[in-house]
């Protein structure tokens, strides 16, 4: 997740089920080709079980007899294969760890002698600018190993197309990342150097690749040590840099001092009740702050979001502030912020859903809007808006009246359609589950209320049952709810 809330148009990019390493003979006795059955949910009839689909990416060998590759290789997986290299029987697998919000995965063989014969790859270090690289994997879906060779040409804070909100640190290379490529070792005098995972648009930029570098990959690694992922951590709070000599005078300044200017606070983060706006950050565990929102680490300037990249959960945090011009400390204990996850997109999980007399009720989320062919701008708004201006806080889950599945017990209801619901039955709805209760209430009638509409829809409780069976048979409607 960025740490200054940006989030950052991913739509030039694209994922690239594939592969990447180096030196001069393959590592063949690391490379693995993963075949993916995936179920994709449908949101526009969230009590189907989804389309089916296919997909082939790659993967390598590490330590302790595991496979690491990308999430998106195997996202909504059903059924997953291996097939190592000079051995055409596939293998059956299972996601062991799976991190969306850095797009790597971990698996594991249910038949542990898969490995046997085969070498487990080291990782290396960040490689440095204008070096050469080698990507291998299965570009196209090819059956046999295709490598190909790039220059290193820019190491920086990228967006990962995977999660459409998450940005951290990517390498970008002048070898293209095809399809079937995705989740192959990039390699270097032998070792690990990084992860293929995605390119851009053959109509945006040709021969452009990226991968997740090593850093990445080892944090994801150290996390699920103790057996489970906690995700990134997040400072949840916006900051800017402070740049203008009058601002920083006002706020009593120096050039010497640095510092960036705190912008927002957003709850159930790490920030929470420790930064204020206003305040001005200068060091961040002894590291200062330059007015530029960058830091010195490990001899290089970078971004000061990289300091938390190395976070966990429950890790402290020292900062030195400015706070109306008198300098104070303050301990932050890291955690991810729970607004965030709205704005995310998100894979192996049901659709959401409450029916009830042809009234289809979702959560809004980046899921449910990807499927709308036209959006509603109050909709809209909720969405783009919902961490920035804080709609969290009145509305811990946006609950929309998605669709009307028509019938005589909501013959006049169509046009409510896409609308975010306010009060059922009197009562705020601020999560699916106040829904859900509002229909289990006693009375002659529901009255669901929409923003913005001056008039609400009513359904008569008594005509329900009949009501439901109907809807039911006709739309295929296997359960009225899943919450």
């Amino acid at each position: 997740m960025p740490h200054r809330a940006l989030y950052l148009p991913v739509a030039m990019f694209i994922l690239c089920t594939a592969s990447l390493s180096q030196g001069a003979v393959a590592p063949a006795a690391s490379m693995v080709r993963i075949e993916v059955t995936s179920q994709q949910p449908d949101y526009t009839s969230p009590w189907s079980p989804g389309s089916i689909g296919a997909g082939v990416g790659a993967g390598f060998v590490i330590s302790g007899n595991r496979i690491m590759t990308n999430a998106h290789v195997v996202s909504n997986g059903t059924f997953i294969s291996v097939l190592k290299e000079g051995d055409p029987n596939p293998w059956e697998a299972r996601v062991l760890h799976v991190a969306h919000d850095c797009d790597l995965a971990i698996l594991e063989v249910y038949d542990a002698s898969f490995f046997e014969g085969t070498k487990p790859l080291e990782f290396g270090g960040v490689p440095a600018l204008e070096s050469e690289v080698s990507v291998y994997g299965y570009p196209i879906g090819g059956d046999r190993l295709s490598v190909t060779r790039g220059i290193v040409s820019r190491i920086d804070f990228q967006p990962y197309s995977h999660s459409a909100v998450d940005s951290h640190l990517a390498i970008q290379i002048d070898a293209a990342i095809n399809p079937g490529n995705s989740g192959g070792p990039v390699m270097q005098d032998g070792k690990v150097v990084g992860v293929a995972f995605q390119g851009f648009r053959g109509d945006v930029a040709q021969n452009v690749g990226y991968m997740i570098p090593t850093p990445v990959a080892k944090r994801f690694l150290k996390d699920v040590e103790d057996g489970s992922y906690d995700r990134y951590m997040d400072l949840a709070a916006t900051y800017f840099p402070l740049l203008n000599p009058a601002q920083r005078s006002a706020l009593g300044l120096t050039d010497e001092n640095g510092g960036v200017l705190v912008g927002s606070v957003f709850d159930g983060g790490a920030s929470q009740g420790k930064l204020q706006p206003g305040d001005v950050i200068l060091s961040v565990d002894g590291t200062k702050v330059f007015a530029d929102g960058k830091i010195d680490m490990d001899g290089e300037r970078v971004e000061m979001a990289e300091i938390f990249e190395g976070k966990f959960k429950g890790d402290k945090t020292e900062l030195e502030i400015l706070r109306d011009g008198k300098p104070e400390k303050v301990t932050l204990e890291m955690t991810r912020p729970w607004p965030f996850e709205m704005q995310a997109k998100g894979y192996d999980k049901r659709p959401r859903y409450v029916v009830v007399g042809g009234l289809v009720f979702q959560p809004l989320d980046r899921n449910f809007l990807e499927t709308r062919k036209e959006v509603r701008p109050r909709m809209r708004y909720f969405f783009d808006n919902y961490v920035s201006d804080h709609i969290y806080r009145g509305h811990p889950e946006v609950i929309v009246l998605s669709d009307v599945l028509r019938d005589p017990v909501n013959t006049y209801a169509r046009p409510f359609a896409d609308n975010i619901v306010s009060k059922i039955n009197g009562k705020e709805v601020r999560t699916l589950q106040d829904v859900a209760a509002a229909f289990a209430e006693e009375g002659q009638f529901h009255v669901v209320e929409l923003l913005g509409e001056g008039r609400p829809i009513v359904l008569d409780r008594a005509a329900l049952p009949e009501a439901e069976e109907r809807i039911r048979q006709r739309y295929g409607v296997t359960n009225p709810q899943n919450l």
